[in-house]
């Protein structure tokens, strides 16, 4: 028998006749693909829900849920409505033909069967839906690389503008110039260096190294400090710094880690004003550092604490300061620490207000 094409892909092969599972499965293990069987339509939709396949080969005529009764109740299943489905049946009749395809299914294989012509339909069928799942897979990665990139270079050239626009309006004193002039230098070149990093994030998704340089949390409580200082005393806010760091460094990249925090520097600034903002840096488990970001505002419904780290999440259902929240920036950090062996957590604070933890692991000595 020639080889119709190397097999890849999950089959989950249904038929009340056991003779029939066998022969099926035996020929499409033979070249390669996954196969899973069910006698009964029962037993193949709980299969099906439980192992997502990439096709299903199904007999027409079954005691109980038939085939088209199966299909049926497969279509309710949002993960399984795009299956495709082919029909093995021994019916020429052209109405259960025509009724097979306004079920749902893309094609029929009558029996008996001839190995080469099964093997065929498959083939194409599971590569047309493999196909599908890949660039389905691309559009999304890039629709996540787009929301990444404008929710990163948000919180940038925000500063940017913030810091242009007191000094348009002549809304510092002199001396304060020059650092406005440098909020704004600084600024632009973070924006670069994300646009950078993601373009590194690229080349190493190729193949090409990205290397990581682990940095102190002291240097980015600094950082955080010397970059909000301004706009937090324009909203009637400050930065307490509790505490110090032992020098020890995490195994973050310090531009990720830096993004990391001014999210929750940020969401400060919106929902909890007129508070003051406190970071502290903290030993945690053993080979781990914690940085505590608090404030005194509102804190979080417990309804909401539940949907907190999921896409498009608001911490409150108004946005008045921009317009601008996409709900997507403690999705993301939580991500970003993940990635890095860390995480992050949210916690209501004694007294009142927010707290949230980032924990990452201790950098292993260079």
């Amino acid at each position: 028998m020639p080889n119709s094409g190397s097999g890849s892909g999950r089959i989950l092969v249904v038929d009340d006749q056991p003779a029939n599972l066998r022969a099926v499965s035996t020929l499409l293990t033979r070249f390669g693909y996954e196969v899973i069987t069910a006698g009964t339509g029962e037993a193949a939709l709980a299969l099906a829900v439980e192992q997502v396949p990439d096709l299903l080969l199904l007999d027409m005529m079954m005691p109980g849920m038939d085939g088209f009764e199966l299909l049926a109740q497969i279509k309710q299943h949002p993960e399984l409505i795009r299956l495709p489905a082919i029909f093995l049946t021994a019916a020429q009749d052209r109405e259960l033909l025509l009724r097979a395809f306004d079920a749902g299914a893309v094609d029929y294989v009558t029996k008996p069967f001839m190995p080469e012509e099964l093997l065929a339909r498959v083939n194409a069928h599971l590569g047309l839906k493999l196909t599908r799942d890949r660039l389905e897979r691309v559009a999304r990665e890039r629709q996540e690389l787009v929301n990444l990139v404008a929710h990163d270079l948000k919180n940038p050239l925000s500063s940017v503008l913030f810091a242009s626009d007191v000094l348009r309006h002549n809304g510092c004193k002199p001396e304060r110039i020059p650092r406005y002039l440098e909020m704004i230098h600084e600024s632009a070149a973070d924006a670069i260096g994300y646009i950078r990093r993601y373009l590194e994030m690229q080349a190493a998704h190729n193949g090409a190294p990205h290397a990581v340089t682990p940095v102190s949390l002291q240097e980015i409580v600094d950082w955080l400090q010397e970059r909000y200082e301004l706009q937090l005393e324009s909203r009637g806010m400050r930065l307490q710094i509790n505490g110090g760091d032992d020098g020890s460094r995490v195994a973050i990249d310090g531009l990720v880690l830096r993004q990391v925090a001014e999210n929750l520097i940020t969401n400060a600034m919106k929902y909890a004003p007129g508070s003051v903002v406190e970071l502290s840096i903290r030993a945690a488990s053993p080979g781990f550092r914690q940085l505590y970001v608090e404030d005194r505002g509102p804190g979080i419904a417990p309804a909401r604490q539940r949907e907190l780290f999921k896409p498009f999440t608001r911490l409150s259902d108004s946005d008045s300061e921009d317009g601008m929240s996409s709900g997507l920036g403690l999705s993301l950090a939580k991500q970003i620490l993940a990635g890095s062996g860390g995480q992050l957590w949210y916690e209501d604070r004694d007294g009142g207000g927010a707290r949230f933890v980032v924990e990452l692991p201790v950098a292993a000595p260079a």
